[in-house]
């Protein structure tokens, strides 16, 4: 069986041309190169994080590339509440009147500690960034989602959210029931909707997360975000349509 993604895809020009996509996390990292590779093949991207600056940045850089004029939405997921969501969902209905991809790559780490030791309130923020905020803003999205003729829902995941591993405490347990809403939101729009869902772990990436998981490695040994973009619009773009509940990962 052929990998999925397929390893040696390259995403035609123009492949989302004239979708909407919103990225979260698009400030740095994975988010900001898939942001910025979205908006060269043609989507309009909503550049979703909690850094101004850096919105602003990738902003700039889309439209320096010639990609359709993006949006910014400032928001921390921390602090952000049902209302919150409800209110970015009703300004993407108002400016755009549908989605067509939703990328949930924002992420936070915490600390690496014994069950033992975990200190609560650390354990609630990274639940509610990694876990509680993706499910609320997957919600507000919906209804968005459904008017779309082919949306892809797709959640940056990570090996040890499909198997458990120990000091990862919140991040691995958080990153463990997305897996699980992927699967449930998956079997719920399945046949019902234009929309797939599905889970992608892009592997050891060269990233401000994995500096903070591994502050001796050399980041110089691991794959840039850049290195992941064509997976990641095969996710969001029309090759990926009838794939949906899938745990998929990096192939080099």
């Amino acid at each position: 069986m052929s990998s999925i993604p397929p390893k040696d895809y390259q995403a035609p020009d123009k492949v989302l041309l004239d979708r909407v996509i919103l990225v979260t996390g698009a400030g740095d990292g994975i988010g900001r190169a898939v942001a910025l590779a979205a908006g060269k093949h043609g989507a309009t991207v909503v550049l979703l994080g909690k850094t101004l600056r850096k919105l602003e940045a990738v902003y700039d850089a889309i439209e320096a590339a010639g990609g359709p004029t993006p949006a910014i939405y400032p928001l921390n997921l921390e602090g952000a509440t049902e209302s919150d969501f409800d209110t970015l969902g009703e300004t993407l209905e108002k400016e755009f009147g549908r989605l067509d991809g939703l990328l949930h790559n924002a992420a936070k780490l915490g600390v690496l500690s014994r069950i033992d030791d975990y200190d609560m309130e650390t354990w609630y923020q990274i639940l509610q960034v990694n876990l509680n905020a993706p499910m609320m803003l997957t919600r507000a999205c919906l209804p968005l989602l459904r008017k779309s003729e082919d949306a892809s829902v797709v959640f940056t995941g990570d090996q040890f959210g499909r198997r458990g591993r120990a000091y990862w405490g919140a991040y691995g347990v958080s990153k463990a029931a997305i897996e699980g809403f992927m699967q449930i939101l998956a079997h719920e729009t399945e046949g019902t909707s234009p929309i797939r869902v599905n889970s992608f772990n892009p592997g050891p990436t060269r990233t401000n997360l994995r500096l903070q998981a591994y502050p001796g490695e050399d980041p110089a040994t691991l794959k840039t975000p850049e290195a992941l973009v064509n997976h990641y619009l095969w996710l969001l773009g029309p090759a990926s349509q009838g794939v949906t509940g899938q745990q998929l990962s990096f192939v080099d």
